[in-house]
């Protein structure tokens, strides 16, 4: 089911990249997935076995990986049912199949122009240029990148859309059923407090994703109110929220956007708040910053306080979500193709660019990464 008509029309792609973080599939993977994600950064083995105490409490294994297959299964079915052909290939930024491995697919499937799909909702450094330097990064390593950008394979990407209508839906379904859920459980829904949750950002990466049309909490608060708005009107009561954050990582000395999700249910347990429910906005799957973060350490940290709490699904393979990501890659093939399209929003932000603005999204503002980035107005802006 598509949200709005559509041409059937992909061109000019030929397959659709599924691009996505990664995670271990077993206990031995652990160790060698987190150099991944850190690397560069010089910590030593003996920290990052402690940091996959968290993997290992898990049986070594994230739940991400199986996830992405199943919403690779699930965009296969969409396309099919509308009579788009359109392979999916699935690559990952720090574990298998790597992105190499999945550009070896595209190539085997003679593809020349791919579109990107990046499992992360927002505009950020680590939501979506890390993504674009990994592209650029290993196509030069593998020789395929000209000075211009030129590529074996063409890339172009999705926009953002963390205000797009199927992404907006599909959360807003899942808080209902959340309250719902509350309600058995003997909870409050009227007097329930609704807390979207994020993964947090250094402050220095928030200000540089000023360069895209808002900031990274900024997104996060303009979906949360839609969210809320809709929530409540079902509802038939106004509902109270707030946007915390979880996962913060790095030294203690570096600021990271606050509040910490722990931290916010003791202050508002604290004020007398008895019923909470947790909205895991900022991801699009229950992996293991939702598995271990919310449903381990936040569900702990509530039922010491003596609240009920629920957690809210993410919109993992939800139809809503699933038929709004392909509309996202038509849209992305229209655009390609030089048409006027309607970028379809909600909220009070307009649509994110798919080719990003020189210096979109660095790490740290006005401090250029010195890394090529593809799908951007320039390969080094």
């Amino acid at each position: 089911m598509s949200l709005t008509p559509q041409s059937a029309d992909a061109g000019p792609y030929d397959a659709l990249l599924l691009y996505s973080f990664g995670g271990p599939n077993k206990p031995e993977d652990v160790v060698p997935f987190l150099r991944n994600v850190t690397a560069g950064k010089g910590i030593p083995d003996e920290r990052l076995e402690e940091v996959g105490e968290h993997y290992y409490g898990f049986g070594g294994k994230s739940p991400i990986n199986e996830q992405n297959l199943a919403l690779k299964a699930a965009l296969e079915a969409e396309l099919a049912e509308r009579g788009i052909d359109l392979p999916v290939v699935w690559g990952n930024r720090n574990w298998e199949p790597y992105t190499t491995d999945a550009i070896d697919e595209l190539e085997r499937l003679g593809a020349r122009r791919a579109v990107a799909l990046v499992t992360s909702a927002y505009s950020s450094y680590s939501g979506c240029r890390q993504y674009r330097e990994d592209l650029a990064v290993t196509l030069e390593k593998r020789g395929q990148l000209g000075p211009d950008g030129s590529t074996g394979v063409q890339f172009d990407k999705v926009r953002s859309y963390f205000n797009h209508p199927g992404f907006v839906a599909g959360n807003a379904e899942a808080v209902l059923e959340a309250y719902e859920e509350l309600e058995k459980k003997g909870g409050d829904p009227a007097t329930a407090k609704l807390v979207f949750v994020t993964h947090s950002i250094p402050d220095t990466m928030e200000e540089a994703s000023r360069v895209s049309h808002a900031t990274y909490s900024a997104q996060h608060l303009d979906l949360a109110a839609v969210v809320a708005a809709v929530v409540s009107e079902v509802r038939g009561h106004a509902v109270e929220w707030e946007l915390a954050y979880c996962s913060r990582s790095g030294p203690p000395s570096q600021p990271w956007l606050e509040p910490d999700i722990n931290d916010l249910l003791t202050e508002r347990a604290g004020e007398g708040l008895k019923d909470v429910v947790m909205s895991p906005i900022g991801f699009v799957s229950d992996h293991m910053e939702v598995a271990y973060d919310l449903d381990t350490e936040a569900m702990a940290t509530a039922a010491e306080l003596g609240m009920t709490a629920v957690r809210a699904g993410t919109v993992g393979t939800r139809p809503v979500f699933v038929s709004g990501l392909v509309d996202l890659v038509l849209e992305r093939a229209a655009l390609a193709r030089g048409e006027d399209v309607a970028e379809e929003t909600v909220g009070n932000l307009p649509p994110f660019r798919s080719v990003c603005a020189p210096g979109c999204c660095l790490r740290r503002d006005g401090e250029p990464s010195g890394v090529p980035a593809l799908c951007g107005v320039d390969l080094n802006s």
